[in-house]
């Protein structure tokens, strides 16, 4: 048996329980934007790096993709995930509006944490095979996106 990859996002994360923070960051976030007008949207965090924007477009695309992952883990024997390239799904959603995206990573996020409150410690054990990390298990999925979440609201809070 294979080590599990260690969470990219796991020092973002630190020693906070990934469901409180996957519960507690989006309303973090949708205060640090809350009052910013369109254009402030557009603004980046530095040279070359998404638009504030866009990266409420990725939390959105992400908040579809990888609670589909554990979903489709939880209930495929054998499941392997499809790896898929941020950088080509941003184009996809592009003309959406911050807000839309806001609005829609907020609605899928309070869907998502009441299925990630309901699994058992079998479940969130539950073993699938990425093909660029190898061996996980559902509860990896939901650590990652708790750090995932707070490494872009640090972005968020860099933009001024």
């Amino acid at each position: 048996m294979h080590p599990m990859t260690a969470n990219p996002y796991a020092a973002d994360l630190g020693n906070r329980d990934p469901l409180d923070a996957l519960a507690d960051t989006p309303h973090r976030i949708s205060m640090h934007v809350e009052r910013w007008g369109d254009d402030h949207f557009e603004r980046t965090y530095a040279p070359g790096k998404w638009s504030a924007r866009r990266i409420l477009i990725h939390l959105a695309q992400t908040e579809l993709a990888l609670p589909i992952r554990a979903r489709f883990a939880l209930t495929t024997p054998n499941y392997v995930a499809q790896a898929f390239d941020q950088d080509e799904w941003i184009p996809l959603d592009d003309s959406a509006e911050a807000r839309v995206a806001l609005d829609t990573y907020m609605s899928l996020r309070r869907f998502n944490v009441a299925m990630w409150r309901s699994l058992t410690p079998e479940q969130r054990a539950r073993p699938f095979t990425h093909p660029e990390y190898g061996p996980l298990n559902v509860g990896w999925i939901q650590a990652q996106m708790a750090g995932h979440d707070i490494h872009h609201l640090k972005q968020l809070e860099q933009i001024k």
